[in-house]
């Protein structure tokens, strides 16, 4: 019953704030002349970000694999795929939403479907919550409700908690809100066993430090749009210097953090190994920000970070995979 309401006050809220933003503004007058269908479907594509989707799913199916101990049941591998690829779509859209106006003043951002008025708000809207609510039912159907509630509460968090309330007013925005993004291990570990324990916990610790390292390293670089746009991220609010500090610190925790699945027995040595050098590089190109005074390796480390990831969850997918192989 705690667990009905408080999914039912989540889906509340969501569908009450995004609704408000998403017609409250005036509608923008659209292109004079009617986009091709082709046009249309690739920017409905485009609202669910389908980069951050491939690697949320990789952190899904990499805890899925532990949580099976080896290739978890082909329905919900696909039931992961689909319903965690929609929550996330929908997320994602409705993010658009709600950073439109800050979207547009960000060379960065601006060519975004809804920033540029390609897609108007209350279509992306209902776009956005019509694929959360078919993503609850497949998780329901293909899984178990565990799932559902969690991949409806992690879209509820990136939505209300970060968009809508930390991005604009802590420049500690991206460390709270990152533990949206950690989210689907606890997922893909809730669809394949039904529960939750100490494991997923681990690998949600990883990507949740591993988050501002990430995001502020783009931070570093694409610092005058976020200025333009007033969102008080790190470097704009605490300077360079404060940032690259925060950056190697969360690195150098993020290191020894992605090998305590071999530390804890739930990887073999092999991961172990990969995840300590991933580590290592990473920490690396962090001192290297922290010593360099232009934004030649807040790039590299942007670009690394990403990098890191879907190699440290690929490596648990194929640990668990030759484990059952052998």
């Amino acid at each position: 019953r705690i667990l009905h309401l408080a999914l039912a006050t989540t889906l509340l809220g969501s569908l009450v704030a995004a609704f408000y933003l998403g017609w409250s503004a005036e509608h923008d007058s659209l292109p004079s002349e009617a986009p091709r269908l082709q046009d249309q479907l690739l920017d409905y594509l485009r609202l669910t970000k389908p980069p951050i989707i491939v690697l949320l799913m990789i952190t899904a199916f990499g805890s899925m694999f532990l949580a099976a101990k080896g290739v978890p049941q082909p329905s919900v591998m696909l039931t992961v795929l689909i319903g965690g690829s929609m929550a996330a779509g929908g997320a994602s859209a409705l993010n658009h939403v709600l950073e439109r106006n800050s979207d547009a003043m960000m060379r960065r951002t601006r060519r975004r479907p809804v920033a540029s008025n390609r897609v108007p708000p209350g279509r992306a809207t209902v776009f956005g919550l019509g694929l959360n609510c078919v993503a609850f039912m497949i998780f329901v159907v293909g899984a178990n409700p565990l799932s559902a509630f969690l991949s409806i509460a992690a879209s509820a968090f990136y939505v209300i908690i970060y968009t809508l309330w930390l991005k604009r007013s802590t420049h500690q925005n991206i460390v709270i809100g990152g533990a949206a993004g950690a989210f689907p291990p606890i997922v893909g570990w809730a669809a394949v066993t039904g529960d939750v324990t100490w494991s997923p916990i681990i690998l949600f610790a990883i990507i949740f430090i591993w988050t501002p390292p990430h995001f502020w390293a783009l931070a570093l670089y694409k610092k005058g749009d976020y200025e333009k746009a007033g969102v008080p991220m790190m470097p704009v609010v605490a300077g360079l210097k404060k940032t690259k500090q925060q950056i190697l610190f969360y690195t150098i925790l993020l290191a020894p953090l992605g090998v305590c699945p071999t530390i804890f027995g739930m990887a073999s040595w092999s991961y172990g190994i990969l995840a300590g050098l991933l580590g290592l590089i990473f920490v690396c190109l962090a001192t290297a920000i922290f010593c360099d005074k232009g934004e030649f390796y807040a790039r590299k480390t942007f670009a690394f970070s990403i990098l890191y990831l879907f190699l440290l969850f690929a490596g648990l997918i194929v640990d668990h995979a030759v484990k059952m192989a052998g």
